[in-house]
């Protein structure tokens, strides 16, 4: 078990020695993007949106634009990250002539798409509170456990997607289908309560909206304790659930 491990934390070592090689262009977007997303609403619809819950726009779109960030992250380096590694690069081809098995790459997976999604939501989220976005900074390292839970569930969902696509041009159905509703339908940008019953009841089947949640209790110090009774429990119950179906149609897809 220890020794499957440590093979595992090789195959993270592996991605994060090849991404940080283009550290500044990989990490550019995962700022930026919302940062110009929170200047463009935040400040541009703001004017019009004054008093939402009893604060600014800005601050209602800070903590959903923080762990939007892991979601991106984490089914982008799963989707088409993971298929390039498997199908182009034949990365994984090469790791299973060593001692490396399926579930060490499967697991090494998991692991490197958490610690990315975590590092990037707090990161997007020091950037926020520099600003006076979040009321308790000290909440931060929550953020980040929040970020990487998401991310794992989220990435889950990319691999879940890998092992059935037979191209690279069909990860667009499942973004446009999938990722992109999760990310405008998940309370970022406007409250949860004001979206058709349908919808909300969908909603809360993925991870997204119940980290959303969770982030925007550290952010706005309100009803943490319930929100981790409550969203906590679901995004770990979810990110153990698209975890263990990813490791199933992995398993066949690099058996293979």
């Amino acid at each position: 078990m220890l020794e499957s491990l440590k093979l595992s934390l090789h195959i993270a070592r592996r991605n994060w020695a090849v991404y940080r090689k283009d550290f500044v262009a990989n990490v550019s977007p995962t700022v930026a993007d919302p940062a110009m997303i929170l200047v463009s609403l935040g400040l541009g619809l703001g004017a019009f949106l004054t008093n939402i819950e009893g604060m600014s726009y800005m601050q209602f779109l800070a903590p959903g634009l923080t762990i939007a960030t892991a979601l991106f992250t984490s089914y982008f380096e799963t989707s088409w990250g993971f298929y390039m590694r498997m199908t182009y690069e034949n990365v994984y081809k090469a790791m299973l002539t060593t001692p490396i098995g399926v579930n060490e790459v499967v697991v090494g997976e998991f692991i490197w798409t958490a610690l990315k999604g975590a590092a990037m939501g707090a990161g997007v989220g020091v950037f926020l509170a520099i600003f006076g976005l979040m009321t308790n900074p000290w909440l931060l390292p929550f953020v980040a456990l929040v970020a990487g839970f998401v991310a794992l569930a989220c990435g889950s969902m990319g691999l879940i997607a890998t092992s059935y696509v037979n191209n690279m041009n069909q990860f667009q159905t499942v973004y446009s289908f999938l990722i992109a509703p999760l990310y405008f339908l998940s309370g970022i940008f406007f409250p949860i309560q004001n979206m058709a019953t349908p919808l909300r009841v969908i909603a809360e089947f993925f991870p997204l909206i119940h980290g959303v949640r969770l982030v925007q209790s550290l952010f706005w110090e309100r009803g943490i304790a319930e929100a981790f009774a409550y969203s906590g429990s679901i995004l770990f119950v979810q990110s153990a659930v698209f975890c263990a179906f990813a490791h199933y149609r992995l398993r066949k897809k690099l058996v293979l």
